[in-house]
């Protein structure tokens, strides 16, 4: 461990807990890690936006992969953004109210943009995207948007992904089941593990000197990418393939358990 200069991780069901609660010893962890000079990343299918609220005064000593690597800031400053054309989340926006019974979400840079109509689903959209806009007319949402998600209130994605979205853009486009209720998709070729290979060479660190944390379909090249890799005990059953090593589940903080042991071997 004691070559590992960069710490990524996922949120959602790998970090948060199911309580969708940080681990307590979490912020001392990072600034710890940083006076060792180990740099921490979140790699989420969250926004920007979302992860500065939930980190607040370290967001400006952190790395955020935002979007599956749509966007990417670095101690505050945009280093990479991938943006997808007007044309092509409008089609996919229409595919999917034609074509599925999933909500639309327009991930722009500054908010969500969703259908007025999905407004009943608030509470849970808002706990990803803390910035929604409902629109009356989704079909004329015109902004800067580095994603496009699709939320699955039956909590089918996966049947969804296989059945109807995938075949329709996978051959274009980047796409991904984030989790039971979301599918993502971004220009083709992004994802996390694209995100920390453009970190590593900003930062001149290699895939041997990383480690990533994560449970989920969204997490593959990711986990791929670096040596360390390692999947939480709650993570989707066929993810074992792709990483090196376990930890504990999300509820018994087995990110934080894992960073304990990287300090304390940077300190030996």
């Amino acid at each position: 461990m004691k070559d590992v200069k960069l710490v990524a991780s996922d949120m959602d069901h790998t970090l948060l807990t199911e309580k969708n609660e940080l681990p307590p010893t979490l912020f001392k962890d990072i600034d710890k890690l940083q006076s060792l000079g180990v740099e921490f990343a979140i790699a989420s299918g969250r926004p920007v936006y979302t992860l500065a609220d939930i980190f607040g005064d370290l967001k400006s000593e952190m790395t955020f992969v935002s979007d599956n690597g749509g966007v990417i800031v670095y101690h505050g400053d945009v280093i990479h953004m991938s943006p997808l054309p007007t044309a092509d989340y409008q089609k996919m926006t229409r595919f999917t109210l034609e074509q599925t019974t999933g909500v639309p979400v327009i991930c722009g840079l500054d908010a969500a943009y969703v259908p007025a109509s999905a407004q009943v689903h608030d509470a849970a959209l808002r706990t990803f995207y803390s910035k929604i806009n409902y629109v009356d007319d989704i079909y004329a949402v015109d902004v800067d948007a580095d994603k496009y998600t699709i939320y699955f209130p039956e909590g089918d994605s996966e049947g969804a992904n296989k059945n109807t979205f995938f075949p329709e853009f996978g051959a274009d486009y980047s796409v991904v089941i984030s989790g039971p209720e979301w599918i993502d998709v971004m220009n083709k070729g992004i994802h996390k593990g694209t995100a920390l290979a453009i970190l590593g060479d900003k930062l001149k660190i290699k895939p041997s000197e990383m480690m990533a944390f994560g449970d989920m379909y969204n997490d593959i090249e990711m986990l791929k990418y670096v040596d360390h890799s390692y999947l939480v005990a709650n993570a989707a059953a066929d993810m074992d393939q792709y990483a090196n090593y376990r930890t504990d589940s999300n509820d018994d903080y087995g990110v934080t358990n894992v960073l304990q042991k990287l300090i304390a071997a940077k300190e030996a």
